[in-house]
Order: structure tokens, then C-alpha cells, then sequence
């Protein structure tokens, strides 16, 4: 039979405090980060490019032409 016998408030009673320490981000976190970002800003910049194509070769020949 189990020792521990907690039923009903009990549960729900007073618990001791968790102290929850600040945990610090690495380099090689602040690395990852950073390499995210600048893919991420990569991406952008060349959807917009693609973008600027794209509208230039549908308005293109109708506007210069």
C-alpha cells in the first residue's frame, strides 16, 4: 500500500516557494538567433525582388511599349 495518503485539500494546500533562477542565453544561443534574422531578412529581400520582377514583366511591355 502506498505511504503517501493525499486526498481531497491537501493537494491543494501550502507548498514551499520555487525560487526560479535567471537563466543567462549563451553565445552560441545569441549565434543562432542572429543567423535566424538574417535568413529571415534574406528571404524578405529576395520575395521583394521577385516581386519587383514579376510586376515589371506584367506592366513592363504595356507601360514601355
Amino acid at each position: 500500500m502506498s505511504q503517501h495518503n493525499i486526498s481531497g485539500s491537501e493537494v491543494f494546500g501550502p507548498k514551499p516557494g520555487v525560487m526560479i533562477r535567471s537563466v543567462k542565453t549563451s553565445g552560441l544561443r545569441r549565434q543562432r538567433a542572429a543567423r535566424t534574422w538574417a535568413a529571415f531578412i534574406a528571404g524578405a529581400v529576395v520575395t521583394v525582388i521577385a516581386g519587383a520582377v514579376a510586376v515589371a514583366a506584367i506592366v513592363g511591355p504595356t507601360a514601355f511599349g
